[in-house]
């Protein structure tokens, strides 16, 4: 009869087990016919092994590589977010571009989503005015291309991975009219701001029109029911003026550098 291992002074049954690199297998799991060695080693057979996660998390440390090390020597830089559906003769294209030339005439990179619409245009004023023009893309199932006003052009396969690039080589947002790509950057940066894991990032809403529809909801019904303070008001500024948003993000800048 087997030996019962709960009671006391019974030896222990041997557990058989096998290794896959620092996992341990035992029971139903040791399924495995191969090593790791042989399977690489082996050209034969399918590929699906490049789908599968773990091959996934080497794609996105060499998407976190090349971004880091692409971007590692850029200056203060904002981020400028935008429709991919603004037409060139739309007033705000025009907007977007006075505002990329702003920030590069004041010494900032600009980095876009390197895409058309308003992202093409805050590339093409920094260019205007032989500013740093910075593209980061994205794969998508429509492709959009990286536009031509674009020197650094990175393109990612992880929204994830792009978005870290954003954060973290980005003084500030800047978020002219756009849609749900745009909506979802700057609710993510405000979380960011506001949860502390990010300092000194403001947020500008730039088009009082079309932003002002959302700001009176997050006022009259976030704030009203509670679910954000009073404060947490304060990290947008909305504003149609260009030289006030360039203000706003000198002045975060100048009270973090007062601060180190």
């Amino acid at each position: 009869m087997p030996v019962d291992a709960d009671k006391p002074g019974a030896a222990e049954l041997p557990v058989e087990e096998s290794f896959r690199g620092p996992l341990v297998l035992r029971g139903d799991q040791r399924t495995q016919s191969s090593t790791t060695d042989q399977r690489l080693l082996d050209t034969r057979g399918q590929t699906d092994w490049v789908h599968t996660d773990p091959w996934r998390v080497l794609r996105i440390q060499s998407e976190f590589v090349e971004g880091f090390g692409s971007l590692a020597g850029l200056p203060r830089a904002v981020s400028v977010f935008g429709s991919a559906r603004t037409p060139r003769d739309h007033p705000q294209y025009a907007q977007a571009r006075a505002i990329g030339a702003a920030l590069a005439n004041e010494g900032y990179a600009v980095i876009t989503g390197g895409g058309p619409g308003i992202m093409e245009a805050a590339n093409r004023g920094a260019k205007d005015v032989g500013g740093q023009s910075i593209g980061l893309g994205i794969e998508l199932p429509f492709e959009q291309g990286m536009n031509r006003y674009v020197d650094l052009g990175i393109n990612f396969r992880y929204f994830f991975v792009r978005k870290t690039m954003f954060v973290k080589y980005s003084q500030a947002f800047i978020c002219l009219p756009g849609g749900f790509g745009t909506l979802d950057e700057l609710f993510e940066s405000l979380t960011l701001v506001q949860t502390k894991k990010v300092t000194k990032f403001p947020v500008v809403l730039f088009g009082s029109e079309y932003w002002g529809g959302l700001v009176d909801w997050i006022r009259n019904t976030v704030l009203a029911d509670g679910k954000i303070s009073e404060k947490d008001l304060d990290l947008i500024h909305v504003t149609d003026d260009v030289d006030d948003a360039i203000k706003v993000v000198h002045d975060a800048m100048a009270a973090w550098d007062a601060a180190h």
